[in-house]
């Protein structure tokens, strides 16, 4: 079988973040970290930038404002001109709550479908779960799983590097 990465096993989170400062000062870039409850600081540690999802959401809720507008401005003032009592052609005030619900519409959309282009969605299997000790992830157990993807990942090196950060155990997980 084709191997998916290692998995190390650590028994505290204060060894897990020390551990998470030296994994990402390696240089690692293919790997993540699974706890069985938030830890303060950990994107910090692991290195994580900033979302790209508050800009994706921004283009989407602009994009109904602008489309809002031209719809209803094409429509009072050019394709369908209905003068009464001498009201203008095209009234920003009338327009506001269609400009509203169309921003808010495209912003959700935004929000929805950008955030499973970011997480890269949909993920049917993820190796991980096929391993007996990750299961305790969700219980009582902190974890570093670093791909066999990852360029600077090797076998041996990787898994020294592991042991010599105080895991509990490193193993190898099979696709």
């Amino acid at each position: 079988m084709k191997l998916y990465g290692l998995l190390a096993e650590f028994d505290s989170p204060h060894q897990l973040v020390e551990a998470v400062e030296n994994v990402r000062d390696q240089g690692f870039s293919k790997w993540d970290v699974h706890t069985p409850f938030p830890i303060h600081g950990m994107d910090g540690a692991m290195g994580i930038r900033g979302s790209r999802l508050p800009f994706i959401v921004l283009i989407g809720g602009l994009t109904g404002l602008v489309l809002a507008t031209l719809l209803q401005w094409w429509t009072n003032a050019v394709d369908y001109p209905f003068l009464i009592s001498g009201k203008p052609m095209f009234g920003l005030p009338a327009a506001f709550p269609v400009m509203f619900e169309l921003t808010i519409l495209l912003s959700a959309f935004a929000t929805f479908f950008g955030m499973w282009g970011l997480n890269k969605l949909p993920k049917w299997h993820n190796p991980l779960f096929n391993n007996d000790r990750f299961r305790r992830a969700t219980q009582d157990r902190f974890f570093i799983a670093i791909e066999a993807g990852d360029p600077k990942f090797d076998l041996e090196k990787t898994r020294e590097m592991l042991m010599s950060l105080g895991s509990t155990a490193v193993e190898e997980v099979e696709e």
